[in-house]
């Protein structure tokens, strides 16, 4: 496969590699974009970043929550512009609010709002705005107390990253401080045990590489391997993350000393962190190229 310009810059802006190792990871990854991360990872040539996907998409997430329910929905357009119309806008409050009362993306898209389904309110707004629109996703959580928490929100309850806590037990002040928490690291799973299994075997193949690299005995290899994947679960599961509030405290820590002052047991027992367009790739289009193959053609 061609390594293009493009690929080498990609690669160089996720991981901060240098040129030439960039160009290299990919050649000897034959294109592939996540096998030169883990390629110049084996060689200590990339941050150790978790790599997120690549939020491309524009639109708008929403959460909102009735009682012990909270939902959070996402609605994808072509353009940031948008997100910032003030019908689009009321379309994906209304849709939210239907979520609420359904489990899943076919039965919301089923659900009416205003007298037609949500499916059809987004075929009437694609006409009317002139671009495509989808619903992506809903998500659910429920529990004593549920809070929501939008970061630089467009509208009330509306942005590119929203976030639900869920708790037994708690108030509205720690809900906010562990939602914004969960905004700004992203954790990928409750606890160390929710890991994705998939995930911990693919980071474990990667430090067991690091540590063959490293050229220490067999023994030492196996520690180094061990120390790292231990680090890595407990940096990326919530409870055991240190609070960015404080820059210390391990999050399950603070629901406990919460617990404590209120005098009455809390527990963190579910979360939901929607990011636009998280996954989705944008393409790219180079516009003076088009342009000059418009005239040409």
């Amino acid at each position: 496969m061609a390594i293009t310009a493009s690929m080498v810059k990609e690669l160089r802006d996720s991981t901060g590699a240098g040129m030439m190792d960039a160009k290299k990871a990919l050649t000897e990854s034959n294109g592939d974009m996540e096998a030169a991360v883990d390629w110049l990872r084996t060689k200590g040539l990339a941050k150790a970043a978790k790599k997120s996907g690549r939020t491309a998409a524009e639109g708008l997430v929403a959460v909102k929550v009735e009682g012990s329910r909270g939902v959070a929905v996402e609605v994808n357009s072509e353009t940031d512009f948008v997100g910032k119309n003030a019908e689009f806008q009321s379309m994906v409050s209304n849709i939210a609010d239907a979520a609420l009362k359904v489990d899943d993306v076919d039965a919301l898209k089923a659900a009416e709002i205003n007298g037609k389904s949500v499916e059809t309110t987004l075929t009437d707004a694609i006409a009317k705005i002139g671009e495509n629109m989808s619903l992506r996703r809903m998500q659910s959580i429920e529990g004593e107390t549920v809070v929501s928490y939008v970061h630089n929100a467009a509208a009330p309850g509306m942005g590119k990253i929203g976030v639900l806590v869920a708790m037994n037990g708690g108030n509205e002040e720690l809900g906010k401080q562990i939602a914004m928490h969960i905004a700004a690291v992203n954790p990928a799973s409750l606890s160390e045990a929710d890991l994705d299994p998939a995930v911990v075997e693919k980071e474990k193949q990667v430090q067991m590489d690091i540590a063959r690299e490293s050229g220490k005995p067999e023994a030492v290899q196996d520690k180094m391997v061990e120390g790292a994947i231990g680090k890595y679960a407990k940096e990326n599961a919530l409870l055991s993350q240190v609070f960015v509030m404080d820059n210390k405290t391990p999050i399950a820590q603070v629901v406990e000393q919460a617990g404590k002052d209120a005098g009455a047991k809390i527990e963190l027992v579910d979360y939901v962190r929607f990011q636009l367009g998280e996954g989705i790739e944008k393409e790219e289009s180079d516009f003076a190229a088009e342009v000059a193959a418009a005239v040409a053609g």
